[in-house]
């Protein structure tokens, strides 16, 4: 989905943690992908649409360094790729061959790219950083895709770190990780999630003040009833 720069900010204030357990009480228990970390220490909050790629297993007639002058190929995905998005690739959480080098992560930067997640690896790792590229992986190999994956699409359904990721869902990562927001649930994320930021803020403020924990997370109605004065006090 087209997101404005407004649900962008708002969303950016939001943690993956925060959404996960918003999520989770609309039923959603499922939407964390595993195997995506930060490629860099510290690396900020960020935002976009999901333009998704597949990978399935090696095959040896297909996965050849000459598939990758192809029509259907890393690289031509590439140039589809619209700016702001984050591409997710379902790397099926291989982890002995690297999907993209610094070379592809160097055009992905040129063209706008947000960010890249994915439950495989990579590799040139040291010139994967030096694009700027911000990347959510399972790590480093020196192999290429090829010599564990097979290219076969783009802008498809995929399972990226046993996630169902549909294009332009919406893709939030940060330290803890890349969590999916469905297309259908992102007005919600907008509504309730700076609130839910607020209220955990507002509850980590009476810890350090000394509060004890039960009633107070989850919060009682005497202590619901302290929030919505402090709420009241700040407006």
């Amino acid at each position: 989905m087209a997101l404005s720069q407004q649900q962008i900010q708002t969303l950016k204030h939001v943690s993956t943690a925060t959404i996960t357990t918003v999520l989770l009480k609309k039923g959603l228990r499922n939407v964390w992908m595993r195997g995506s970390k930060p490629l860099r220490p510290g690396q900020d909050r960020l935002v976009g649409p999901a333009f998704t790629l597949r990978f399935v297993p090696a095959r040896e007639d297909l996965a050849t360094p000459e598939s990758w002058s192809k029509p259907i190929s890393t690289r031509t995905a590439i140039e589809a790729m619209p700016e702001g998005c984050i591409t997710v690739v379902d790397a099926m959480g291989v982890t002995d061959a690297g999907i993209f080098g610094d070379i592809l992560c160097a055009r992905m930067a040129k063209r706008g790219v947000t960010a890249l997640v994915t439950d495989g690896v990579m590799r040139d790792l040291e010139g994967c950083l030096g694009t700027g590229l911000p990347i959510w992986c399972n790590g480093a190999a020196a192999p290429p895709s090829v010599a564990g994956l097979t290219f076969v699409n783009w802008g498809e359904p995929i399972g990226c770190g046993g996630v169902a990721v549909f294009p332009d869902d919406v893709v939030v990562a940060d330290q803890d990780g890349a969590v999916l927001i469905p297309q259908a649930f992102v007005e919600h994320i907008l509504a309730e999630g700076p609130e839910q930021e607020a209220m955990e803020g507002w509850i980590v403020n009476e810890v350090n003040n000394g509060a004890a924990l039960p009633g107070l997370y989850p919060m009682n109605a005497e202590t619901k009833a302290r929030y919505a004065a402090s709420k009241g006090k700040k407006s």
